[in-house]
């Protein structure tokens, strides 16, 4: 039987990829700053493959992904910051903390009664502790000179679609929210006419800025239906690419590429995309939508 590779041969492989003699230039050349591209992009590879339930994909993407954290830790050891075994341990703290209601004591040898299940503990407490603790350590780290914000941690290198709905989220914790999504639906159409008012008035930058707050305001109402808006979109946007593609087909069957045809004919090849998706869709006044309707 071939050897099975453990977490210190991913480690010793790491030192040698780093090492200044025998060493992989590429490897050689990189720092904090330069793979920080490649770890968004290997998360986004996770998500992905869960996404299209490639399981066979999964245990590489997230092997790629564990390599971006192997790279931090080396780099931090080189500089002598810290090492991989800190940040397993820093990561088990803090996990143990949070989770007072399965580690009583904070360690590992301390577990919930046996007979008591994950169910009957009150979900809501779990969370509200949960979410005490972590307001604990943003307190924790925040400066003498600045006053701890419920905001604080949101990382500002999330997507912007992200970063919106977790300050939303944040803000809605601590009551600053609408009382439900009619509330946003509401702000939606009025940051709606905010944008066609600047549109009419030629403000462009006003435009830009209240297209913004529109973004912020569907945003919120994702949140409120508990949905992730990043994932709304990126289904939204596997739907259109579909039905954008079944339009290019149909035209090439037409001889005719999509710069070469008219907007009806375009038109009509979406509309039959559509309904090769849904049968709903066959009929638009039962989904509230009439014929001319052309987007996803």
């Amino acid at each position: 039987m071939s050897h099975r590779h453990d977490l210190d041969d991913l480690l010793t492989l790491m030192a040698v990829l780093r090492d200044p003699e025998q060493g992989c230039p590429w490897d050689l050349k990189q720092g904090w700053d330069s793979i920080v591209p490649h770890t968004l992009e290997e998360a986004y590879e996770v998500a992905d493959a869960i996404e299209r339930r490639a399981w066979e994909e999964l245990p590489g993407e997230l092997g790629d992904l564990l390599f971006q954290v192997v790279y931090y830790a080396r780099f931090g050891e080189e500089e002598g910051r810290f090492d991989f075994h800190d940040v397993v341990q820093v990561l088990t703290d803090k996990m143990l903390r949070r989770h007072p209601h399965v580690f009583p004591d904070g360690t590992l040898a301390s577990r919930r009664p046996p007979g008591v299940s994950a169910e009957e503990i009150e979900s809501r407490q779990v969370h509200s502790r949960w979410e005490s603790l972590k307001a604990e350590e943003r307190a924790a780290r925040a400066s003498g000179e600045a006053l701890p914000s419920v905001l604080d941690d949101v990382p500002r290198t999330l997507p912007a679609l992200s970063r919106a709905a977790k300050l939303s989220k944040r803000a809605a914790r601590v009551g600053f929210d609408w009382p439900d999504a009619r509330g946003v639906v509401a702000k939606i159409r009025e940051e709606l006419d905010e944008v066609e008012e600047a549109l009419a008035a030629g403000d462009h930058d006003h435009a830009v800025e209240e297209v913004g707050d529109l973004l912020f305001a569907v945003t919120n109402l994702a949140r409120t239906l508990k949905a992730d808006p990043e994932r709304c979109l990126r289904a939204t946007n596997a739907k259109f690419e579909r039905r954008f593609r079944h339009l290019e087909a149909a035209l090439a069957a037409d001889g005719l590429a999509p710069g070469e045809a008219d907007l009806a004919a375009m038109e009509r090849h979406w509309q039959a995309a559509k309904r090769l998706e849904s049968p709903s869709s066959a009929c638009p006044a039962a989904a509230g939508k009439t014929p001319g309707d052309s987007r996803p």
